[in-house]
């Protein structure tokens, strides 16, 4: 068991992660990032990037996350593998529970730790993602102009999801595991209404076909008219099966945000688990939360607009947030010391 203290910890070494340990190290604030078990988040399952400010022909999503840590480490950021399991911060010194077994304290906390895309359990799934398979049209679509391509979902995302995809593909099909959808009418009423989109009710993805090289080339659609047939094929039940050729497939069935750790804080919280940051008292946003100390960058506190580039943003004010807090907390200290008497003050 190891205590530290820290002025800065940054809990995630992601886009959002990454910009906030150059701002905080460039500020002398020598920050500790934790890097989570999975360094670099999301933005490592993408292979190409081609919207990040800076890069004209593209930028590996690896690439990315290597050149970001060697930049804050240039500046003086330290890095220590670790996830935080539990953290306390009802006092001023934060305390922070790692998965490696070790004890830190810190007098601030980014939280950087993003938001996790769900996955369906598809076979193939974890070889192809990245490869044809991916949680965001946004970064991905430009790549299947002239493609076949399945959204699988039925809420505002995959409806958002399915007609984004339809500027770029050739067709889009929503696969849906029931017969009526989760999202709002007036986004159910957009994809109804539009020519490239169709759906497939009653059908989930069973398994993504394909290679690394190749990326994807076709996918196995399992359905049934009363709905959720792979449980319905998973209880011996008889389903229907087809194989389609498409070239992309499209997981759209919502983000988990990092951030149980919270559970049991002050730190307030949506229902999904997105962190609420405040605004400052002229109405301002900032990357503050409703525990003093405490800050959100990226995915985690983003549950709308979840791009890299945002995050940078937003992991920029929280370093500048922080940094702001810190200077409030060391004045605070110092005019709360006692006054020193020097020799001249002395009474003889």
């Amino acid at each position: 068991m190891t205590e530290d203290i820290h002025d800065l910890v940054i809990a995630g070494s992601g886009v959002a992660g990454l910009s906030a340990a150059v701002y905080a190290a460039r500020a002398d604030l020598d920050p500790l990032v934790l890097e989570g078990d999975e360094p670099g988040g999301q933005l490592t399952l993408t292979t190409d990037v081609e919207n990040y400010l800076g890069f004209p022909d593209g930028v590996g999503g690896m690439d990315l996350i290597q050149r970001g840590k060697e930049q804050a480490e240039q500046f003086g950021a330290e890095f220590r593998h670790g996830r935080i399991e539990d953290a306390d911060v009802d006092d001023q010194l934060l305390e922070l529970s790692l998965s490696i077994g070790d004890t830190i304290y810190t007098r601030s906390l980014i939280v950087a730790t993003g938001a996790s895309a769900r996955w369906v359990g598809a076979e193939n799934e974890d070889e192809l993602m990245g490869h044809g398979l991916s949680t965001c049209a946004t970064c991905d679509g430009a790549f299947h102009r002239g493609d076949d391509v399945l959204v699988v979902g039925g809420g505002d995302s995959a409806m958002e999801e399915a007609l984004f995809l339809a500027k770029f593909a050739d067709s889009v099909t929503v696969v849906h595991r029931r017969e009526e959808l989760r999202a709002s009418e007036i986004m159910a009423d957009r994809a109804r209404d539009h020519k490239d989109v169709q759906f497939r009710w009653n059908t989930e993805l069973e398994a993504i076909h394909g290679s690394q090289e190749k990326g994807v080339t076709g996918a196995t659609l399992v359905s049934h008219p009363e709905g959720y047939p792979r449980k319905k094929a998973e209880s011996g039940v008889d389903v229907e099966r087809e194989t389609v050729d498409v070239g992309g497939v499209f997981y759209a069935v919502g983000h988990t945000p990092n951030t149980q750790f919270l559970d049991g804080t002050g730190v307030e919280r949506d229902e999904n688990g997105y962190i609420f940051t405040r605004n400052d008292a002229a109405g301002r946003p900032t990357a503050r939360t409703a525990v003093e100390g405490v800050f959100a960058a990226g995915d985690v506190a983003d549950p709308r607009y979840r791009q890299a580039i945002t995050s940078a943003g937003t992991g920029s004010m929280a370093a500048l947030d922080a940094e702001e807090f810190l200077e409030a907390l060391q004045d605070a200290s110092d005019s709360a010391a006692p006054a020193t008497v020097t020799q001249e003050q002395s009474v003889p």
